[in-house]
């Protein structure tokens, strides 16, 4: 069976919760702190590990506490460390505030996620149909090369671009196979407004805008109304699952992970991307990122 494989960030998170965010030069009071595992590339292979795939990761973290704790988390949700360096730098942290409607405000830290290099690729082996990952909180550059490196042996690519940075190769783009990114990205890279109620032919135009050669694909996740699959000629909603949410925080990143792994089990896109509705819907409902991911026989026992 074809495994994931992620490149990406991994962060320890600080999670704060609170009556509401505070105004510039303004103090509240918080209500509940705790430590977490999160990145966005943490978050996306333990949401693909709990679908019951293989998954590798290819990343780094500092010769620290936190960097300890997000190997054994690693390692407890049974992904594959071999590609995680450790070096000099602290490991990444996440300072997430969750207000009381369950929406985020966030402070990232990169520190070592800044640090991965393509020569750390060279760690885990890519066959043909394995599913790469990667996001845009690792550099561009080592994205580019991991990308390559996976289309030439068979792969099929996956990117959230995710946040919206502009300092992406032309080359990185163009071996991109399916592009996932939220209204906000989508807007922006378009260079177009895409507000949160945009209809759907307007979403699927904008959509088009950033395919840079035949046989790609756009996935735009809607939040509440669920996520456009765009190609060249076609698109596909999928509805959304309304819950009542407590923190959004890896939300997204539940929803790139857990289709990547039903890819890899052999589900069409619409298919994946159903599960990982689901999926998604369930993360919110608890609090934190990588701790929230739901298991493959939670998605299923909703899905029916």
């Amino acid at each position: 069976m074809p495994k994931v494989v992620v490149a990406g960030s991994i962060n320890t998170d600080v999670l704060t919760t609170m009556r509401r965010a505070p105004r510039p030069g303004e103090t509240v009071s918080g209500e509940t702190v705790a430590f977490g595992r999160g990145g966005k590339g943490l978050n996306q292979a333990i949401a693909a590990a709990r679908q019951g795939v293989a998954v590798e990761f290819i990343g780094r973290v500092g010769r620290d506490a936190f960097g300890d704790q997000a190997l054994a988390f690693f390692q407890a949700n049974g992904v594959g460390t071999r590609g995680i360096a450790r070096t000099a730098i602290a490991t990444g942290t996440a300072i997430v505030m969750v207000d009381a409607s369950a929406e985020n405000s966030i402070v990232v830290i990169p520190a070592a996620n800044g640090e991965v290099s393509p020569a750390d690729l060279e760690a885990v082996t890519i066959a043909a149909g394995d599913i790469l990952v990667s996001q845009f909180e690792i550099p561009r550059a080592t994205i580019a090369a991991f990308f390559r490196r996976g289309r030439a042996a068979g792969g099929l690519t996956v990117l959230n671009a995710a946040p919206a940075l502009d300092d992406a190769p032309d080359s990185l783009w163009a071996d991109v196979d399916i592009l996932v990114v939220n209204e906000t990205e989508l807007g922006h890279f378009a260079g177009v407004d895409v507000p949160g109620d945009a209809a759907e032919d307007a979403v699927a135009a904008a959509a088009r805008r950033l395919m840079r050669r035949p046989g790609q694909t756009v996935v735009a996740t809607l939040g509440v109304r669920g996520a456009l699959a765009v190609t060249a000629d076609d698109q596909v909603i999928v509805p959304g699952r309304k819950v009542k949410a407590v923190d959004t925080t890896g939300a997204g990143d539940c929803f790139v992970g857990s289709p990547a792994a039903r890819l890899a089990l052999g589900d069409t896109l619409p298919q994946a991307m159903r599960h990982a509705n689901v999926a998604a819907s369930i993360a919110v409902t608890r609090v934190g990122a990588g701790d929230a991911m739901p298991t493959a026989d939670e998605v299923l026992a909703l899905s029916v």
